[in-house]
């Protein structure tokens, strides 16, 4: 249990970094600055993409296949919600 608190927690922080880096890439102010953000966001979604892999693999997250009518069902709520 102690190793899936872990990964968890990684997996958290890898998101949350990868949220900054996003939003330092968009607003780089030269093109030095842009592609270091953008190799650094690159990077950490690798990170997350094998710690999620590892999580996937170990049963510690729970991967749901959604039905095509429950897809189509949300769809058609937020189209109706915009008409």
């Amino acid at each position: 249990m102690k190793d899936k608190l872990i990964m968890e927690n990684v997996l958290l922080l890898l998101k949350g970094t990868c949220e900054v880096y996003v939003h330092g890439t968009q607003e780089a102010s030269n093109q030095k600055v842009h592609d270091t953000l953008y190799n650094g966001l690159d990077e950490t979604l690798k990170m997350q993409y094998e710690v999620y892999n590892k999580m996937v693999e170990h049963g510690w997250y729970q991967v749901q296949n959604i039905q095509n009518t429950e897809i189509n069902k949300t769809l058609t709520q937020l189209q109706n919600k915009e008409a």
